[in-house]
């Protein structure tokens, strides 16, 4: 890991409070920042599950043209060696950053470690392939015959849907081909997406580009692993294997949270040559967000050293970061940076600032920014209804949730209603939230099993036991996908209800059955209920079981199978040996728990003796 101090030079801090419009310099020494509050908060006896206890911040050296940090001798060597903590990851889950839009549900109480298709298909850039191949005419779902040859053909037989249509006499363009498949990947058909493109490469029928090459990249990705992705980039053709397929690879390796393949992947692009793109910074920014924190300073050191401009995606991952330490002062600083680099926030981006301040206990700057997003007229601010809807829910405010509801009750949208759902689940009102989930069905005659999360949420958060099983079953008879978010949904219905064995059995068949990855929280959900059982033989298998679904590399895991141990007054013999082997070190409280499991400390045996 590259040298780094510890901040504290009085001189240093006031030079970081002066904000230049390049953003890059001062970002990361606001990342870096010691935040008295955020380490006072830390020293004290905080038991919050969603608490880091991070050690004390470090911050680089004040030079950036030293030659310190010296990129040439490759990413890997320095960002995958060992620096200390690998930090608590605030329940990995305090993000709106790492979900698609649509599901912004979890915009407020994020659970997943799923990364957004969106940013995938912008890697690629497929959306900007569909723009400059789409007709005059935009397509329209009903006039794809294509899609609903696809959409209604069996999953192994992609290929015979596509031949019977192509014998129909249609004929295959550009343009439909990249709306079906943007259609499939919105679906997360992800199989029959790959089929598709299989079909077209082996067959010819269209001449293939490098982000055609790229989208059959990150299909693979997804579909089998990065490994056999990375393999077929070696089938590439070489005037086709760019910057944007690499990325694509490398978008793909931290949506899974590999460290070491994703260090490797930037590594060979810049071996290959390829400038130094901000999507690429996006991606580290991103990885390391999630896995250990202290190296989003290096990222920032290296893009100014590299010149690359922060985007707007980069100021969301550091606001978000600084406002999950509630170290809402370095936030703000980070907002400041980025307006004197001239990029203006978007919703999403001012929902987050707000929920930052309103966990962080600042009412009044949270309904500031709402009232701001609102505008005079919340008519002419329809957009934002979506956003600020939960988040009047969890200020408590009744009121604002009747009137801007309101506003949208008529002629409500599909996310309008979702948001709704939440609000007044949130608020305590089932009834409510059960009357606007009943009246969809009324203008829409499906709909997907998103709205039905959001409903079941509601019933799991406030231990409706019985109506979350009768909602599940009708999701069943109603032909409802199953998803990791309706996964994360049952198993806290069932966990909350006592029935823990009973929620790792549904998490068990129902991801083996439907061939589904659950989210990292949803494992951290049910080992945190063996954790408090001390149940260490189900804790034990279910770890094992988070390890093999390749979430690996993060602490907070190790501290719950300790915490199984501990209420188990168990010893976990050979754990930080374990946890060595792992690559993992322990922060304030793993360190906290090893000891207070040591059989071989005195200080433990005594307080036995004496109990």
């Amino acid at each position: 890991m590259w040298a780094l101090r510890r901040a504290g030079n009085p001189l240093r801090v006031r030079a970081h409070q002066a904000l230049s419009a390049r953003g890059c310099a001062n970002l990361e020494v606001i990342l870096n920042a010691d935040a008295k509050n955020v380490e006072e908060h830390h020293e004290g006896d905080c038991q919050k599950l969603d608490c880091c206890h991070q050690p004390k911040p470090l911050v680089c050296q004040p030079s950036f043209s030293s030659g310190r940090f010296m990129w040439s001798r490759g990413f890997s060597s320095q960002a995958g060696a060992s620096s200390g903590d690998k930090q608590d990851e605030l329940e990995e889950g305090f993000s709106d950053l790492e979900v698609p839009p649509e599901a912004h549900k979890k915009d407020l109480d994020l659970t997943s470690d799923e990364s957004s298709d969106e940013d995938t298909i912008d890697a690629i850039g497929l959306s900007e392939v569909e723009a400059d191949a789409k007709p005059e005419e935009p397509i329209k779902k009903s006039q794809s015959t294509l899609l609903k040859a696809l959409l209604e053909s069996p999953r192994v037989d992609v290929a015979g849907a596509l031949k019977k249509w192509l014998n129909d006499g249609n004929t295959l363009d550009r343009s439909e081909l990249f709306y079906v498949l943007l259609i499939l990947r919105r679906r997360k058909l992800y199989i029959k997406a790959l089929q598709l493109l299989e079909y077209v490469e082996e067959s010819k029928l269209i001449d293939l580009g490098e982000r055609d090459y790229a989208s059959r990249v990150d299909l693979v990705a997804k579909t089998h692993s990065i490994y056999k992705a990375e393999k077929y980039i070696e089938n590439v053709p070489a005037s086709h294997r760019g910057e944007i397929v690499y990325r694509t690879l490398l978008a793909n390796c931290v949506a899974i949270a590999n460290v070491k393949k994703a260090e490797q992947v930037f590594n060979k692009m810049k071996d290959l040559g390829f400038p130094v793109s901000v999507f690429s910074c996006n991606q580290l920014l991103l990885l390391y967000k999630r896995v250990d924190k202290k190296k989003l300073g290096d990222v920032l050191t290296m893009m100014e050293k590299e010149n690359v401009k922060p985007s707007l995606f980069t100021y969301k991952l550091l606001v978000d970061t600084k406002g999950a330490a509630r170290d809402i002062e370095d936030m703000e600083k980070v907002i400041q940076a980025m307006q004197a680099d001239g990029i203006e926030p978007d919703l999403l981006f001012q929902a987050t600032i707000a929920r930052h301040y309103i966990f962080g206990g600042y009412r009044e700057k949270a309904e500031a920014i709402l009232e701001q997003m609102v505008g005079d007229d919340i008519n002419e601010n329809r957009s934002a209804c979506k956003f600020v809807l939960p988040l009047y829910a969890f200020l408590g405010k009744n009121d604002d949730v009747e009137r801007i509801w309101k506003v949208c009750e008529a002629n409500a949208r599909l996310d309008e209603c979702m948001s709704a759902i939440e609000a007044f689940g949130k608020l305590g009102d089932v009834e409510k939230a059960e009357e606007i989930f009943d009246n969809m069905f009324k203008t829409w005659k499906t709909l997907s099993s998103k709205y039905y999360n959001a409903m079941l949420n509601v019933y799991a958060n406030k231990k409706l036991f019985d109506k979350g099983k009768e909602l599940a079953k009708r999701m069943g008879d109603d032909g409802c996908r199953l998803g990791p978010y309706t996964l994360d949904s049952l198993v806290k219905l069932y966990s909350d209800a006592g029935e823990v064995e009973k929620a790792d059995s549904i998490l068990h068949k129902l991801s083996y059955k439907n061939k589904i990855k659950p989210m990292y929280t949803t494992y951290l959900m049910l080992l945190d209920s063996y954790s408090k059982k001390g149940d260490v033989h189900n804790a034990e298998k279910l770890f094992s079981k988070v390890r093999q679904m390749g979430y690996t590399g993060r602490i907070r895991q190790y501290q719950l199978l300790l915490e199984a141990y501990l209420n188990a007054k168990t010893p976990p013999y050979g754990f930080k040996e374990r946890m060595k082997a792992d690559d993992i070190f322990p922060n304030r409280a793993v360190a906290s728990l090893l000891a207070a499991t040591d059989p071989f400390n005195r200080k433990n045996a005594m307080s036995e003796l004496l109990d």
